[in-house]
């Protein structure tokens, strides 16, 4: 399933390894590629990794902090020598956390994460949370965003009256018809069953609801002087005895027991940590390789109210398309594109009307989309230029090796592990890691306990986040670069055989292995939502065997690198492509293609 993205425009689609890029652009292209094999086996490894979680927690440390004061470093030197520790005289707590002093929890953010987080631990009558947002103001900005099952269960067991608040602003369409669509043919493909594994569970429907509903429900929750505005924080330093200070951009500092990264992908709390850039090269995140168009408009389809989620598969490229409630929809193109295309293409984009498509954008995706489904063009007719955006999308490779958290410090949701928006998990995620915080914290009676206690939350959510940031950008990857057209012998006029290229044909051959690892897969989301290490095993193999071997052996024979490699652990990649496993999976795909 599909969230929010990042922008830029374009020109006639080329496949990847068509186009003639600049060598900045080929960089990018090749960390692309790296993250494509590192998501490739995320979820089948979920298994391995929940037997290997005592190693990766062992590895935590508690080391004490030493630097220089605050005030004699620069913002950049600041950020860089993350692990400081204040020298100035302050007043600090006693140990024991109580009523009268309650441990004090800063969030950097209200985006969800932040503000779940927030919601979490605002009933906790021995702890005290405030809450820094760069914003002046909140205001209705952004468009829906899809809760799975998961997250409602989640928001459900947190807060009865939080949960129905949500709910009535809910569109369902987890229990409506979902799935995958032939993109030249319209036909459908495949479908994913996303009610059975939530009514199985108890669990709501997975649904959609506008960003801006979500966030005032959460922000009305919260009490009087909770969220600070006017300042986000640009570094943070340690505290001798203890404790955090948040250093914020406008020169003010709030001091607490425990500080929370929620400021999403572009993280200043993790450059801080990890001792690099906010933006840029340095900073981790890298260019997945896709640009995504979104468009958002009040339409009426010919299956409107039967069908909630659906995705038009075809050559490097796909469409969604999905009711988000009251008469509107939201689509997407996802495009294969360099970085940068929303500048650098921009006069390719017709300035004139072309067959009924508004100019701009949607003139563009008419022409982009040239040949495919007429259900994507009568969408793409009726959306207007001014409800249309672009964004690149960028993710990072799961964090096994970097620090989740750093003394009295933590990350949660994009700013530890940003996943591509193909399942919907994004938002979902954060609020696991804002529950599993919100439960640690809350067992602890002493200030001294909180490094240990956020060591224990990255153990919770190290595995089952990988898999599913992991999961999600192999689903980018496999629809655009694998997927194709799927084969097929016609009838009309005579026996025809069409698109018959090795794509098509393993397209047409994974067809009915798809609705099984998909229930594999929402079952695998599903269950152990609370990260109680309760791995539910039967899903964890079926994923493996159903859905991670024949997915695996089909890009292995569609991607010209490959994709082997373990999570994160980018040094084993060159060892297993030096086997020849790869080379000779793939040769035998070109001359598959060529025979055919």
């Amino acid at each position: 399933c599909c969230r929010g993205v990042e922008s830029d425009a374009c020109a006639p689609i080329h496949s990847p390894t068509e186009m003639q890029l600049p060598m900045n652009v080929r960089r990018s292209a090749r960390r692309s590629s790296c993250l494509a094999r590192v998501g490739a086996v995320a979820g089948a490894t979920a298994l391995l990794l929940h037997v290997a979680r005592p190693w990766f927690a062992g590895r935590e440390s508690t080391a004490n902090f030493v630097g220089t004061p605050n005030s004699l470093r620069s913002p950049l030197n600041r950020r860089f020598t993350a692990v400081a520790t204040a020298t100035a005289e302050v007043a600090v707590a006693s140990d024991q956390i109580t009523d009268e002093e309650p441990l004090h929890v800063l969030v950097a953010g209200a985006g969800v994460g932040g503000l779940a987080l927030a919601n979490a631990l605002g009933n906790m009558p021995r702890i005290k949370v405030t809450v820094i947002e760069k914003t002046s103001a909140f205001k209705r900005f952004g468009g829906p965003i899809q809760l799975a099952s998961n997250a409602m269960m989640n928001l459900k067991e947190l807060n009865r009256e939080l949960y129905d608040k949500i709910e009535a602003k809910a569109t369902w369409t987890g229990n409506l018809t979902n799935g995958i669509k032939d993109g030249i043919r319209s036909e459908w493909y495949a479908m994913f069953d996303l009610k059975t594994p939530a009514a199985d569970r108890g669990m709501p429907f997975t649904c959609v609801v506008e960003r801006p509903d979500l966030q005032e429900i959460m922000l009305a929750e919260l009490g009087q002087g909770v969220v600070r505005n006017g300042a986000g924080v640009d570094s943070y330093t340690h505290l001798p005895g203890g404790g955090v200070i948040a250093n914020l951009d406008d020169g003010t500092e709030v001091r607490g027991d425990v500080l929370i990264g929620a400021d999403g992908i572009w993280s200043s709390i993790r450059a801080t940590m990890h001792k690099n850039e906010v933006r840029g090269d340095g900073s981790g995140a890298t260019y997945s390789g896709y640009t995504v168009y979104a468009g958002e408009l009040n339409y009426k389809p010919t299956d409107n109210g039967e069908v909630g989620y659906k995705v038009y598969i075809g050559p490097n490229q796909y469409f969604v398309v999905t009711d988000i409630g009251k008469g509107r929809y939201q689509w997407y193109a996802f495009l294969a594109k360099p970085v940068g295309t929303s500048k650098s293409e921009a006069s390719l984009k017709s300035t004139e009307v072309v067959d009924g498509c508004a100019a701009g954008n949607p003139a563009y995706l008419r022409e982009v989309f040239e040949g495919w489904s007429s259900e994507i063009h009568d969408i793409i007719r009726a959306t207007r230029d001014d409800e249309v955006q672009q964004r690149d999308l960028y993710d990072r490779p799961p964090s096994l090796s970097e620090p989740w958290h750093e003394g009295h410090v933590a990350l949660l949701g994009d700013a530890i592990h940003a996943m591509m928006p193909n399942l919907g998990q994004g938002g979902c995620q954060a609020m696991e890691d804002a529950i599993v915080i919100s439960e640690e914290l809350e067992k602890l009676s002493r200030r001294s306990e909180v490094p240990d206690a956020l060591a224990k939350y990255k153990g919770r959510r190290l595995i089952r986040s990988a898999s599913v940031q992991g999961l999600s950008r192999f689903a980018s990857d496999i629809i655009i670069r694998g997927f194709d057209t799927p084969a097929k012998i016609s009838f009309d006029d005579g026996v025809k055989f069409e698109n018959f290229g090795y794509a098509g044909i393993v397209t047409r051959m994974l067809q009915p292995i798809l609705p099984v690892f998909f229930q594999v897969q929402f079952s695998f989301l599903y269950s152990d939502y609370r990260n109680r290490f309760a791995l539910d095993l039967g899903a964890a193999i079926g994923f493996l065997v159903l859905g991670g071997i024949p997915l695996l052996l089909f890009s292995a024979g569609i991607f010209d690198t490959g994709i082997l490699a373990t999570l994160g652990l980018e040094g084993l990649v060159a060892g297993v492509e030096g086997g020849g496993v790869i080379e000779t999976l793939t040769t035998i795909g070109e001359e598959t293609a060529g025979m055919l």
